[in-house]
């Protein structure tokens, strides 16, 4: 490729979206990625045995057939195959109790019980305004027109959600323990927790998901979305280089002109550099610091990260034995035993402290997707949020925190310690090694607490993908609307770039 019109530092699906959407304007587009494959956190290895296809970060997309940002895409038509199972998020207790929720609201209603008829209704009003309700939270602030189109009683009713906590709203909406645990244990997807103010809103979207595009996982593994992305990319013209790590983001009379690679090689940009990076990485090693105002500086030093996560994977000689039906026929599985455990969880993580009860996401992909293991064998990813750092380090704890979440799992589905074959553990450093944007082991981006969130993500006045430097553009999850594979983050700094391209 000539010098290309853009560089795209990073090929999560952020930097890949942002790629495909300046492709789509005709612009001509370099994507440079640090590690030997492409993909980010959004990828697929054989982790424990052959055969066995994990996902080594995210893993169940809710947003993969309903982000606005990825629907025009069209990337079923490069191959990608959605596979669901027949529910969506099951959430067992060890008192018996399971509330399962999905697509299927005749099924989730009656999982929920005397909850159910108040479920079907949030369902249906979601599923009434989805799209509306999407492009308003995924697009750029102030999004006047799609908050506008949103409507303003629509707006009122998810205004009520986002002035909540998590417990507080479950307690208004629902009577039964188990309807009101299913709100904050999605929240803890990110760092909010069931007592958090203005916690709602993040369990309450994630809940809602799962009743319309559901928890879908890819057929062949997470892998498969980025190689349908890179494959419309390259059908535009596109080319994505692994192995080459920017080291350096080159400013030439106050505007982004080049990049510099590991190696030294200096590669230009005509229009403009979108990075899919950390906002600390962005600003604190990319930029030399006469570019970055002092209270860039300050912010980034400061800057807050989101609970660490703890990762496995294992291979199985057959399905999960859970106790509950529900959760044996979800393609999602929260533990959270009340609201006082989810919470007492929280502080513990605050605390620094390893979880005693540790809260677990556990996907099972291979329900729904019979590619990712043997004839007969079936594979399982889980994770539990954790400090970043803990005393004594990770390596003495690794093993013994292990055992303790399969632990927890065998308590719901008694059984299932006798089933693995084998397994992988992902400790907080290890999953930064393997993506240097999982600063601490953080999947989302920074977190996901109010005062981190809108036009102060990653910091104000700079939530407009612009930063510091003209042509240059922030594209990742650490700017606005953060977590989840939706590439509204790239998709919007890339927006940004071809207004002020004209």
């Amino acid at each position: 490729m000539d010098t290309p019109d853009a560089i795209v530092i990073g090929s999560g699906p952020n930097g890949l979206v942002a790629a495909n959407t300046l492709a789509n304007a005709g612009w001509s587009v370099l994507v440079l990625e640090a590690k030997p494959r492409p993909g980010g956190a959004v990828w697929t290895e054989e982790l424990t045995l052959p055969g066995f296809h994990h996902d080594v970060g995210a893993a169940f997309f809710p947003f993969g057939e309903t982000s606005p940002a990825l629907v025009p895409l069209d990337l079923p038509s490069r191959g990608l195959v959605w596979r669901h199972a027949p529910l969506d998020s099951a959430h067992p207790a060890p008192d018996g109790t399971c509330a399962a929720i999905g697509r299927d609201l005749d099924a989730s209603a009656r999982s929920l019980g005397e909850d159910g008829e108040a479920w079907r209704k949030l369902a249906l009003w979601h599923r009434d305004t989805r799209e509306k309700m999407l492009d308003a939270l995924l697009s750029t602030l102030p999004a006047a027109g799609p908050m506008l189109r949103f409507g303003p009683m629509n707006l009122l009713r998810l205004a009520e959600v986002a002035a909540s906590s998590g417990r507080g709203w479950s307690e208004r909406h629902f009577r039964t323990e188990p309807a009101r645990r299913i709100l904050p244990a999605l929240a803890l997807h990110t760092d909010v927790g069931p007592d958090d103010p203005f916690g709602a809103v993040v369990g309450f979207m994630l809940a809602m998901l799962a009743t319309s595009g559901g928890f879908a996982v890819p057929e062949g593994g997470a892998a498969s979305i980025t190689k349908a992305l890179i494959a419309r990319l390259e059908e535009l013209g596109g080319e994505v280089r692994c192995g080459a790590r920017v080291g350096k983001i080159v400013v030439r009379e106050g505007r982004a002109a080049a990049v510099v690679t590991d190696d030294g090689e200096e590669i230009a940009a005509d229009r403009a550099i979108i990075a899919d990076t950390s906002a600390p990485a962005l600003y604190l090693r990319l930029l030399e610091e006469r570019w970055v105002p002092s209270s860039v500086t300050d912010a980034m030093r400061r800057f807050r990260q989101g609970f660490g996560t703890f990762k496995m994977d294992w291979a199985l000689d057959g399905p999960v034995p859970w106790s509950s039906e529900d959760a044996a026929r979800s393609s999602v599985v929260h533990t959270g035993d009340s609201l006082d455990d989810l919470a007492a969880f929280t502080a513990e993580v605050r605390r620094g402290e390893l979880p005693s009860n540790p809260y677990l996401v556990i996907g099972q992909q291979s329900l729904a997707d019979r590619t990712r293991a043997p004839e007969g064998r079936h594979t399982l990813w889980a994770y539990s949020r954790v400090p970043s750092t803990i005393e004594g380090g990770w390596e003495a704890a690794k093993e013994r925190f292990a055992d303790r979440i399969e632990a927890r799992i065998d308590k719901l589905a008694p059984g299932f310690k006798a089933r693995i074959l084998g397994r992988a553990i992902f400790a907080p450093p290890d999953l930064e090694a393997m993506n240097e944007n999982l600063i601490g082991g953080d999947l989302g981006g920074g977190s996901a607490q109010i005062r981190h969130q809108l036009v102060f993500r990653p910091l104000f006045p700079y939530f407009r993908y612009r930063t510091t430097v003209r042509g240059l553009y922030l594209g990742s999850s650490y700017a606005h609307p953060g977590a989840g594979v939706h590439g509204a983050c790239g998709r919007n700094a890339a927006g940004a770039a071809l207004e002020d391209e004209g």
